[in-house]
């Protein structure tokens, strides 16, 4: 099984289909138990939460050095100790590999 965390996304222009509900699921099961695909399989996301506003920020910042390395960003909602990160290539208006690459990178920060 190939970690994900060790691949580079690759640009996404559209021009291609969104990943299946069946290769959804087989790319779920290499990412932390805690990350869920939407009813229309058209995003992951995952709630962090942490003890302090500190803490909250920090991974948020975090996360947006991963989306500017792999270039595919996330949408985030941060309150005082939580982080939600949804992922979506916009571009296909679905998931591809890229979502789960860098929903891979942000597992391994931890939490």
């Amino acid at each position: 099984m190939n970690d994900l965390s060790e691949k580079r996304c690759l640009p996404c222009e559209g021009g291609v289909a969104p990943l299946t509900r069946p290769e959804i699921e087989r790319y779920l099961k290499k990412l932390h138990h805690n990350w869920k695909v939407n009813p229309e399989a058209t995003e992951i996301e995952r709630i962090y939460t942490f003890s302090t506003f500190h803490d909250t920020m920090a991974f948020v910042n975090a996360v947006a050095w991963i989306a500017h390395q792999e270039n595919h960003h996330p949408d985030l909602d941060v309150g005082y100790s939580r982080c939600r990160i949804r992922y979506s290539t916009h571009a296909i208006g679905g998931l591809s590999e890229n979502d789960f690459i860098c929903a891979s990178k942000v597992d391994r920060l931890g939490s």
